[in-house]
């Protein structure tokens, strides 16, 4: 991955302000995105069952397997030997939960739950283009 500029100022979301133009060092999206190199993956999602988490189809998971998971984590795990991103529920029972109201929670039963590892970033494109879409 590219070390990118980074400006110091942060960009509002809300009214303008003048920009300053002050640059920091340089973002290595490598050391900013990844903690043990050799414990993380990189996925692309499909579906729909994540947006409300932010979570697009096409976007880029960054997956770390060295992070144990905790409730309310943001995990991939694979359910009947398939991979799934889903919130982790541990209370008041094991879940894997939706970010989509049209999707129901999965609760593991007799088919095989494994979790795999942690989102620890999602990355999507604003832009049809990047993505191989649009004009």
């Amino acid at each position: 991955m590219a070390v990118l500029p980074f400006f110091s100022e942060a960009v509002r979301a809300g009214f303008p302000s003048p920009a300053q133009g002050y640059m920091e060092d340089p973002v290595d999206l490598n050391r900013l995105c990844i903690r043990q190199e050799a414990a993380t993956f990189l996925l692309r999602v499909e579906g729909d069952s994540m947006t409300d988490a932010g979570i697009y189809a096409g976007d880029i998971l960054v997956v770390d397997r060295s992070l144990e998971a905790v409730h309310g984590d943001i995990v991939v795990a694979a359910v009947d030997g398939e991979f799934t991103v889903k919130e982790l529920a541990l209370k008041p029972s094991l879940r894997l939960l939706p970010r989509n109201p049209r999707y129901a929670p999965i609760v593991p039963g007799e088919q095989g739950l494994e979790l795999f590892g942690v989102v620890t970033f999602a990355l999507h494109c604003l832009h049809g283009k990047a993505r191989g879409g649009g004009s």
